[in-house]
């Protein structure tokens, strides 16, 4: 086991004992069978030019001196390729995420394993013994805390569990969209708020339209803004389409006038009128911020007629802990549990098993009664209506409870309605 930073600056010998400049850096290479980047080439200061040399050249690496296997004037060159990372140059100090704890860090060390006499970058130091080694007091503070008995904390990553920011000639980040689409969207959206401006632009475009939309509905929408400031209209019309449309319309809200308006010619018809209905309302009113996503069936449905409704329209309904029921004219006439319509006979009538008397609101009333309501019955979702008591959207606990609870805490809600 190695560090880079006690290579780094060590004098490199030819086998001759003639030293030929000190280390400056190694090139590794991450090969298809491995999971871990393989040592392919050292980078040697010199007086002039730094000369790039194989590993296989090296007759030991670890050692107070790197001799090398033959004489200086001997040397065959090493050409670096566009998939070489330059460890010291490219990864220390750097930004990595780290998929597992779903955050940025900094790199302060690398570790370096042999096996098979290959050297491969086993682990990433992003604790304070990877900067004290780097400052020369690695040894010394290890020394002491064994005679105190004491374990100084270690803060190490796996190369597998860690994504370089790697930046090319046209500054595009490379992310490890496979390991981030597996990590909830709250955990990427904590990674999203650790990088930069241009970072996060670039973060954002390597997700997919679900991920992204996801992602963005975990943020306020002032920063939501700021993220797709610079984006694609065309993007951003199709992530507001994955986007519910409260979300949607609350990130609309906090554009410019004139792109909002673009950005609804762009969207399908059927999302831009959900998306418009919701903007025409005042934001602190439930129909500013209620839903147009629900489940509905009409009461003279029976339970297996009510089941396949559901079936057929989940991608639909942000919420399924409560069905509503309308008549032909779009009046609220009931409301039932999904557990009661899994409990019932599938004969049975809708009309026969639902909560007649509803708890509702009007689309006028403000935000904080509409909370009220919520807390006061205990739901999950409240049904919004107007004064023909027809059913215009409903408004979910964790939007009404906005300006109750500050955004940052609401977020660690559960979100049981999902």
């Amino acid at each position: 086991m190695a560090f880079l930073s006690e290579l780094i600056g060590k004098p490199v010998t030819d086998v001759d004992g003639k030293k030929i400049g000190t280390l400056k850096d190694l090139i590794a290479r991450q090969w298809a069978d491995l999971s871990h980047p393989v040592i392919e080439a050292l980078v040697i200061n010199q007086k002039g030019d730094p000369l790039t040399i194989p590993y296989a050249s090296v007759a030991v690496l670890l050692s107070p001196v790197i001799p090398l296997k033959c004489k200086a004037d001997e040397l065959q060159p090493y050409t670096p390729d566009e998939e070489d990372i330059f460890l010291a140059r490219d990864v220390l100090d750097k930004q990595i995420i780290d998929t597992e704890g779903a955050r940025v860090v900094r790199v302060n060390d690398l570790e370096l394993m042999r096996v098979n006499g290959k050297f491969l970058v086993s682990n990433v130091d992003i604790g304070g013994m990877g900067i004290l080694r780097r400052v020369g007091l690695g040894e010394a503070i290890r020394n002491v805390a064994g005679r105190m008995k004491f374990a100084f904390p270690q803060h190490y990553l796996s190369w597998d569990d860690v994504e370089l920011l790697r930046h090319d000639q046209f500054m595009r980040l490379k992310v490890p969209v496979g390991k981030i689409a597996e990590l909830h969207p709250a955990d990427v959206a904590d990674i999203l708020s650790d990088l930069n401006r241009l970072e996060s632009g670039q973060f954002l475009e390597a997700l997919s339209l679900e991920d992204l939309a996801d992602t963005l509905e975990e943020v306020e929408p002032e920063y939501q803004a700021s993220l797709v400031e610079g984006m694609p209209d065309q993007r951003v019309a199709d992530v507001l389409e994955e986007m519910e449309p409260d979300e949607a319309a609350d990130l609309l809200a906090e554009l410019p006038k004139e792109r909002s308006q673009d950005l609804l010619e762009l969207m399908e018809e059927d999302d831009a009128e959900d998306v418009r209905k919701l903007l025409a309302y005042p934001e602190d009113t439930a129909g500013g911020i209620m839903t147009t996503e629900y489940a509905v069936v009409r009461p003279e449905y029976t339970a297996g007629q009510a089941i396949q409704v559901l079936r057929e329209t989940e991608n639909e309904a942000e919420t399924i802990f409560y069905v509503y029921v309308t008549d032909a004219e779009n009046h609220l006439v009931g409301v039932f549990s999904l557990s009661a319509l899994i409990f019932a006979e599938p004969e049975k009538l809708v009309q026969e098993f639902m909560h007649k008397r509803v708890i509702s609101v009007k689309i006028m009333d403000e935000q904080d009664d509409v909370a009220q309501v919520i807390s006061k019955y205990d739901l999950l979702a409240v049904p919004v209506v107007d004064e023909q008591n027809c059913l215009h959207g409903i408004v979910t606990s964790d939007d009404a409870l906005d300006k109750i609870i500050p955004t940052a805490w609401k977020k660690r809600l559960p979100r049981f309605y999902r």
